[in-house]
Parts: C-alpha cells; sequence; structure tokens
C-alpha cells in the first residue's frame, strides 16, 4: 500500500516529534511505500527561506537523506494533478495541502494529515 504524507506528518516524522499520533506513527513504520510529493519539499523550501521552519541541517543536505533513510518516493505534480486542484471546491485554502488533496484523489492515495479539513474532500485521511 502507498501513502501520501502530509508535510507536517514528514516533518514530524523525520524529527521523532510527539505532535505525531501514535498511529500515524505506527502506519508509516509498517510495510507501507511512502510518498511525499514535490509541493511538500517547495512548502518546506519556502518556509525554511523565509526562516519560518528551522532544520537540523541546511535543506540541500538534510531533506535528500532523510528522504533516502526512510525510503520515501517523491510524487511529482502532473497535469492531471493540477487539473483536478482546477475543480476542486474551496473548503481548503491553502495551496499546497490542496494540490496534495488533489495528488491523493488522482492517484487514489490514502493520505497521513492532522488536518480534518481534508475530510471534506472525501480523500482517506490516516491519523
Amino acid at each position: 500500500m502507498k501513502i501520501l504524507l502530509d508535510t507536517h506528518t514528514f516533518l514530524w516524522f523525520i524529527n521523532d516529534s510527539p505532535e505525531l499520533s501514535s498511529s500515524a506513527a505506527d502506519l508509516l513504520e509498517s510495510d507501507v511505500d511512502l510518498l511525499l510529493s514535490t509541493a511538500s519539499l517547495w512548502e518546506i523550501a519556502i518556509k525554511v527561506s523565509l526562516n519560518k521552519l528551522a532544520l537540523p541541517d541546511n535543506y540541500e543536505q538534510f531533506i535528500p537523506q532523510q528522504i533516502t533513510l526512510n525510503n520515501i518516493e517523491i510524487l511529482t505534480i502532473t497535469f492531471d494533478h493540477l487539473t483536478v486542484v482546477s475543480k476542486l471546491p474551496f473548503h481548503h485554502r491553502d495551496p499546497f495541502d490542496r494540490l496534495l488533496i488533489a495528488q491523493s484523489m488522482s492517484e487514489n492515495l490514502q493520505i497521513v494529515s492532522v488536518d480534518s479539513r481534508f475530510d471534506r474532500y472525501g480523500v482517506s485521511r490516516k491519523w
């Protein structure tokens, strides 16, 4: 089974944060394939550049290291994903989350996120 990580889920997972629910942690550590969207990588890069997010090491070393260490596959953004975004109702206004929702819908992926607003789109959210 493949699951898509919300940006905060990825960050909490790699930093062993207590904010990650125990059921989410158990799921991520089980025999599933973890996917991380290019949108999440972009969001992290923006937050780092704005000093809204501090990483233990610089972005260009830390993030690829964590992706490799945790055997995470990168989900690229396709035109089909963007087409779904263009048709989504505005239950959620964050552009990164809207893209993750579209990817989850397009690829029929469960998404691991604390954000209950995702539920309004009918995606399968785990937390």
